[in-house]
C-alpha cells in the first residue's frame, strides 16, 4: 500500500530522473547520492569518465543525454569474445577522450559508450550467470526475426546528435568482419520537467513526464541495479532493450481525462490521480465517496506499480523515435531480469497504456563491469 498523501515514501520522492549520479565520480567508487541537476546547454562539453566500477551511460551522467542510438549485433561462431570486447573498450576510451581519428575532428563532450553482451554469450562464458537467460515473447509484439535478441549492444548518447553515427561507425570498423549488425535505433529525450525541489524528468512522446519512479540514491542502486556477484559480473547490471510503435491518432483522440486514465496520471503535472505530487507514491487504495478507485484498475501506474507486481525497482529510459512510425525506445537496467519479466506480465494482463503500442524489436543483455586500462572490457567474463 502507498503512503499517505502528505507523507510521501522516500524512495518515491527521490524518484524522478531517468538516471541520477555525480559528475564527481572517481575511478573504482560508487556514485554518492545524487545532487540536483543544472541546466545544461543543447551540446554539453562536459566530459563522462569512460572508466571505474560501472560504465558510463547508465547513471553517468547525471541527467541523461538528450539523444541516443542503438546498435545490435552478432559475432560470428568463431570470433574470439574477449579480444573484441578488449578492442572495443580501447576504442571507447579514444573515443571519449577525443584523441581518435575517426571522430573526424568533432569534439566528443558528454559522450558515452555503454556495451553489453547477449545471453548466447554469457552462457558461452558461464551458463548460470547473470544475464544468460534470453527475454520471454509477450502479447502484442510483431518483431522480425532480425529484431529479436542478438550478441552484442552498443548504446552511444550524446548531447550533440551528429556524434551518434560518427561514433557506431568507428566501432564497428573497429570490429570488422567479426560482427555482423542486426538493428539500430536512434531516439531522443525531451527537456526535463521539474516535478519537485531538485527532481526533474522527461516528458514522453504522448505527453506525459516518464521516469519518475525508480532506483536513485547510492543505496537503491546497489539494491536494484548493480549486480553483486559473481565475480566475472560485479558492477553490471542486466538491461532490456524494446522499441515500440505508438498509436498516437487514437490516443490523441481521447479526452485528457481519458488520457490521465490511461496512465493513472494528470498530463500536465505528472501528479496521482490519487493526489499528493508527482514524486510520491501513487495512493492505490484511494476511493471516491462512491467507491470508485481514483486511479483506474487499468491505470499504467497501478499496472506496473513495483509494490502492486512485488519486484524490484528499475531504472527506465525512454526515448522518442519517429522512424519508421512515431514511438519510442524503452531501455531499462535492473539487476534481475525477473523485475522486468515480471512487470510485463501483470501489465499483460490489462495495463491500458498496452493497447496504444505494438513492440517491433526486444532483446536483453548483460552490461557489462566496468573497465580501465589495467582491466579490459569483460576481461572477466571472457579470458
Amino acid at each position: 500500500m502507498s503512503r499517505a498523501h502528505s507523507h510521501p515514501s522516500r524512495r518515491a520522492f527521490l524518484g524522478a530522473t531517468g538516471a541520477v549520479a555525480t559528475t564527481g565520480f572517481t575511478a573504482g567508487c560508487e556514485s554518492p547520492a545524487p545532487r540536483p541537476s543544472r541546466p545544461s546547454s543543447p551540446a554539453s562539453t562536459t566530459r563522462v569518465p569512460p572508466t571505474g566500477r560501472h560504465q558510463a551511460g547508465i547513471t553517468l551522467p547525471q541527467s541523461a543525454q538528450p539523444n541516443l542510438l542503438s546498435v545490435v549485433a552478432d559475432l560470428g561462431d568463431a570470433v574470439a569474445v574477449g579480444p573484441l570486447l578488449a578492442e572495443l573498450g580501447q576504442a571507447v576510451l579514444t573515443l571519449t577522450a577525443g584523441t581518435d581519428p575517426r571522430l573526424l575532428g568533432l569534439p566528443p563532450g558528454d559522450l558515452t559508450v555503454t556495451i553489453g553482451v547477449g545471453p548466447r554469450l554469457v552462457r558461452m562464458a558461464r551458463p548460470a550467470l547473470p544475464g544468460a537467460a534470453d527475454l520471454p515473447r509477450f502479447s502484442r509484439e510483431e518483431i522480425a526475426p532480425q529484431a529479436r535478441g542478438g550478441d552484442l549492444l552498443m548504446q552511444i548518447c550524446a548531447s550533440d546528435p551528429l556524434l551518434l553515427p560518427v561514433v557506431a561507425a568507428a566501432l564497428l570498423e573497429q570490429a570488422g568482419h567479426r560482427i555482423r549488425e542486426r538493428w539500430r535505433q536512434s531516439g531522443r529525450r525531451g527537456p526535463n520537467i521539474p516535478v519537485d525541489k531538485g527532481i526533474s524528468a522527461p516528458r514522453n512522446l504522448l505527453g506525459f513526464i516518464d521516469g519518475i519512479v525508480g532506483p536513485h540514491t547510492t543505496a537503491e542502486h546497489r539494491r536494484h541495479l548493480w549486480l553483486a556477484g559473481p565475480a566475472p559480473v560485479v558492477g553490471g547490471t542486466i538491461a532490456v532493450v524494446r522499441r515500440m510503435e505508438l498509436d498516437l491518432p487514437r490516443f490523441t483522440a481521447l479526452p485528457v481525462a481519458e488520457q490521465e486514465a490511461v496512465f493513472g496520471r494528470r498530463r500536465a503535472t505528472g501528479v496521482p490521480l490519487s493526489g499528493g505530487a508527482a514524486a510520491w507514491d501513487p495512493n492505490l487504495g484511494a476511493k471516491t465517496p462512491d467507491g470508485r478507485y481514483l486511479i483506474p484498475a487499468d491505470a499504467h501506474v497501478r499496472r506496473a506499480n513495483p509494490n502492486a507486481v512485488g519486484v524490484g525497482l528499475m531504472l527506465r529510459r525512454s526515448y522518442s523515435t519517429d522512424e519508421p512510425t512515431p514511438g519510442l525506445l524503452f531501455i531499462s537496467f535492473q539487476n534481475d531480469l525477473r523485475t522486468f519479466t515480471n512487470t510485463l506480465v501483470h501489465m499483460d494482463d490489462s495495463d491500458a497504456l498496452l493497447r496504444f503500442t505494438t513492440t517491433t524489436a526486444s532483446a536483453t543483455f548483460l552490461i557489462l563491469p566496468g573497465f580501465d586500462q589495467q582491466h579490459p572490457l569483460g576481461a572477466k567474463m571472457f579470458h
